[in-house]
């Protein structure tokens, strides 16, 4: 869990609660998902089931120097599939209406801009609320 958390740290610009990521996991197992290379932590999806039908996902990383590999893309994939075996049919997200990168990743995988979010995250920026319909 160390290094899913270090990870964190590192690449996404929120403070988290180490605590935050034992409670996601053990809320919802199927939800969290590693990607490994040589035995060492390079990525990480954290997803949330909020109800029956719906499932968000709360962040999703990979290390700098594993990036345009399709680590993501594949940690996508799998909490997709993982969903979808839970009768999930709607996944949600935040983004920030900044990063063009992760907006443009998340259109190439089927979710869509719903609306936006004013002053979501902690230094007071904007977010896009993105879905897919699984």
């Amino acid at each position: 869990m160390f290094s899913v958390i270090k990870l964190a740290s590192e690449t996404l610009t929120e403070n988290y609660s180490p605590s935050l990521f034992n409670y996601f996991y053990e809320t919802f197992p199927q939800g969290f998902i590693v990607a490994e290379k040589h035995y060492k932590v390079v990525g990480f999806i954290l997803g949330l089931k909020t109800n029956l039908k719906n499932a968000r996902i709360l962040m999703l990383s990979v290390s700098e120097a594993q990036r345009r590999q399709n680590i993501g893309s594949e940690l996508l994939k799998q909490f997709l599939m993982k969903a979808a075996q839970q009768n999930i049919e709607n996944i949600e997200l935040e983004v920030r209406t900044d990063n063009i990168k992760a907006i443009k990743f998340y259109e190439k995988h089927g979710f869509k801009i719903i609306y936006k979010l004013p002053k979501f995250y902690q230094n007071e920026e904007d977010a896009y609320v993105m879905k897919k319909t699984i």
